[in-house]
C-alpha cells in the first residue's frame, strides 16, 4: 500500500491561472495589512506557472487595478492597447461592418494580453510575497474528512507510473496537501470540482454549466499588416462559418511585435453530430476578411480550451466546508462582453477576503465561508454577472426567438421577457444521423502557406508534451458504447469535436463498422470538450502526470 506525505498549509490554491493567482496575492497583501503569518501554497498541473494559460485576451483592467493601483508601472505585460472595436457579421464571401457595438463589448483603451504572460507575472508576484508555488502538481483527488463534507485538502498523482498504473523505478507517490482551506480555480470543467460535485450538492437548484471550445493562434505578420493605421485593432465577428442557430464566432487581435491572436468559438450545444470545431476553425481562416489579415502571416503558437460560459443560474454554490470555487471553474464569464479574467481575479480577490475573515475568526466551516458568494453579490462582478444571466440561453435559441430574447435582455439589464431562461446540457443536444455514411466537411489546407496549418501541426505548435509510457488520462468506460451506440448513432462525434486527434475510429476490415476508439493521448491539449459533450457520458478527462501537457508561452 502506498503512502503519502502529508504537507499542511493555511491555505491551499489549486490551479494557477488569474483566479487563484490573483487570490493569493490578495490573501498575502491582507496578511501583511494584519501583521498575521500565514503558509499558502499554489499547485499548477502545467510544467510552469502559465503553461496552460490560453486566452483571447482584451482584458478589461479593473481588477488588476484594484490589486496593483500602480500595475503599469510595475511592467505588467500589455501587448497593445484597444484603439477601437471592429464588430462583423461575416458571409461566405462578405464582412458586413455592423452600425453598432454592443456597449458590453465597448473594449477602447483596454490592454490586450497574452494570458500565460499575465499569469507568469502575477505568479512572480506571489513568489516575492512568500506564497509557495508548486508547478507540475496536479490536484488528483479531493480529501474530505472523516465527516464526508468538509474538504481538508488535495492528493497529487502519483509520478513514475507504467502504462498499467504500476510504480516504476522513479516512482513518486503523490502528496497530500492538507489546508484550512481550499481554493479550487481550475478552469473550465475542472476535475476535481466535478469530483466534489459528486460528493456534495454544489449543483443543487442549479442550471446545467454550458461551455464553448476555442481554438486559438498567434500569428506573425509582415511589418506592413492589416493593423497598421487601422482605426480599430479589436475584430469580433458572428455568421459564417456557422448558421444562425448555432452561437459561436471568431476575433482577432493586434498584439505586440506584429503579431495577431486569432481564434474562434464555438458553443457545444450544437445539434449537427458532423460538425467538426478544427474544420470550422479553417473555414473562419480562410473567409476573405481573414483571409487580407493574414496575408503573409505564419503560425507560431496553438492552443485550445473549453470555456464555461452559462454564467450566474450556472455557477454552483460558491462555499462548502473548507473549501472555495474561483474563475471559471465556477462559470464566473461574462459572455456578453467575452471576457473573463477580470472577473475570475476578483472572484479570487473575493475568496480572499472571506478566507481571512474566516481565518480570524477561527471558523472554516460552510457558514463563515459562504459569504464569499454575498461579497461576489455585492461587487461590480456580481453586477456584470447578473447583466448576463441569461446571455447564453437565449443565444441557444432559434430562429427569431434568439433575437428577440436578446434585444429584450439588452434593454432590461440582462432580465429579458424571461429571468432564468432554461439551459440545456451540452452533451444531449446532438441528433441521430440518418442511415448510411456521415457526410464530413473536409477543409483542405494549403502546403505553401504558413498561416494555414492543420490539426497535428497545431498540436505541435502548442508544444503538447505527454509521456508516452504512462496511463493514459483520458478513460473510454466502455469501448462497446462506442461501437453499440455511438457510432451507429452519431458517427463517433469525438473524433470531431477534439481539436487536438486524440480520438481515431478503428475500423473494421469489411469497412462496415469500427471495432473500437485509439486514444492517442499524447496529443490532449486539455480542453476537455470530450469529457463535455460525450452524448453517453462515456468519456472522463482527468489529469496526466504533473507537468505535462501544453506550453504556452505566447497565447
Amino acid at each position: 500500500m502506498t503512502t503519502h506525505e502529508s504537507i499542511e498549509f493555511d491555505v491551499l490554491f489549486v490551479g494557477g491561472g488569474p483566479a487563484n493567482l490573483a487570490g493569493a496575492i490578495r490573501l498575502m497583501q491582507l496578511a501583511e495589512e494584519k501583521g498575521r503569518e500565514l503558509e499558502v501554497a499554489l499547485i499548477d498541473k502545467g510544467a510552469a506557472v502559465g503553461s496552460h494559460a490560453i486566452s483571447g485576451a482584451v482584458m478589461n483592467p479593473i481588477a488588476i487595478a484594484e490589486l496593483y493601483p500602480d500595475y503599469q508601472a510595475q511592467g505588467f505585460p500589455v501587448e497593445q492597447t484597444v484603439r477601437g472595436d471592429g464588430f462583423y457579421f461575416l458571409t461566405g464571401q462578405n464582412a458586413f461592418k455592423m452600425p453598432m457595438v454592443p456597449r458590453q463589448m465597448h473594449n477602447a483603451g483596454f490592454p490586450i494580453v497574452s494570458l500565460s504572460r499575465v499569469c507568469r507575472w502575477l505568479g512572480e508576484k506571489a513568489e516575492a510575497l512568500g506564497i509557495n508555488i508548486f508547478p507540475g502538481f496536479d490536484g488528483k483527488s479531493i480529501l474530505l474528512d472523516d465527516d464526508g463534507k468538509t474538504v481538508k485538502g488535495v492528493r497529487t498523482g502519483d509520478k513514475g507510473l507504467d502504462k498499467e498504473g504500476k510504480p516504476k523505478g522513479n516512482f513518486e507517490p503523490g502528496i497530500d496537501l492538507i489546508a484550512k482551506v481550499t481554493v479550487l480555480g481550475e478552469g473550465a470543467r475542472g476535475s476535481l470540482t466535478k469530483e466534489l460535485a459528486g460528493r456534495l450538492p454544489i449543483r443543487s437548484g442549479r442550471l446545467p454549466e454550458v461551455f464553448e471550445t476555442g481554438i486559438k493562434e498567434v500569428i506573425q505578420l509582415p511589418e506592413d499588416h492589416f493593423f497598421k493605421g487601422s482605426a480599430f485593432n479589436d475584430i469580433h465577428t458572428l455568421g459564417y462559418p456557422l448558421d444562425l442557430d448555432t452561437p459561436g464566432g471568431g476575433f482577432v487581435y493586434e498584439m505586440a511585435e506584429n503579431r495577431i491572436a486569432l481564434g474562434f468559438l464555438v458553443a457545444l450545444g450544437y445539434e449537427n453530430p458532423a460538425l467538426d470545431i478544427y474544420d470550422i476553425f479553417l473555414r473562419f481562416k480562410g473567409h476573405p476578411l481573414i483571409q487580407s489579415i493574414l496575408r503573409g502571416g505564419k503560425v507560431i503558437e496553438q492552443g485550445a480550451r473549453a470555456v464555461s460560459t452559462g454564467g450566474w443560474f450556472s455557477m454552483p454554490e460558491l462555499a462548502v466546508d473548507g473549501a472555495l470555487f474561483t474563475g471559471n471553474g465556477a462559470a464566473i464569464h461574462s459572455t456578453p462582453a467575452i471576457k473573463g479574467i477580470h472577473l475570475a481575479m476578483k472572484s479570487g480577490m473575493l475568496a480572499a477576503e472571506t478566507i481571512m475573515a474566516a481565518l480570524e475568526a477561527g471558523d472554516t466551516g460552510r457558514t463563515s465561508l459562504s459569504n464569499y458568494g454575498q461579497r461576489l453579490a455585492d461587487s461590480w462582478a456580481g453586477a456584470e454577472l447578473r447583466e448576463g444571466r441569461n446571455f447564453a440561453q437565449a443565444l441557444a435559441k432559434k430562429g427569431p426567438a434568439k433575437w428577440i430574447h436578446l434585444a429584450a435582455q439588452y434593454f432590461t439589464g440582462g432580465k429579458g421577457l424571461r429571468d432564468r431562461l432554461p439551459a440545456v446540457d451540452d452533451a444531449t443536444t446532438l441528433t441521430a444521423r440518418r442511415p448510411g455514411p456521415l457526410s464530413v466537411p473536409k477543409t483542405e489546407v494549403p502546403k505553401d502557406d504558413p498561416a494555414m496549418v492543420d490539426k497535428l501541426t497545431g498540436v505541435y505548435l502548442s508544444g503538447t508534451l505527454h509521456r508516452e509510457d504512462q496511463p493514459c488520462h483520458i478513460h473510454i468506460h466502455d469501448q462497446k458504447v462506442c461501437v453499440e451506440k455511438c457510432y451507429p448513432t452519431y458517427g463517433c462525434p469525438c473524433t470531431r469535436f477534439c481539436p487536438g486527434d486524440v480520438y481515431e475510429m478503428e475500423w473494421r476490415k469489411d469497412g462496415e463498422g469500427i471495432d473500437g476508439i485509439k486514444l492517442n493521448f499524447t496529443n490532449c491539449l486539455h480542453c476537455k470538450t470530450c469529457d463535455i459533450k460525450d452524448p453517453f457520458d462515456n468519456v472522463t478527462w482527468t489529469c496526466p502526470e504533473g507537468g505535462e501537457g501544453p506550453n504556452y508561452k505566447q497565447a
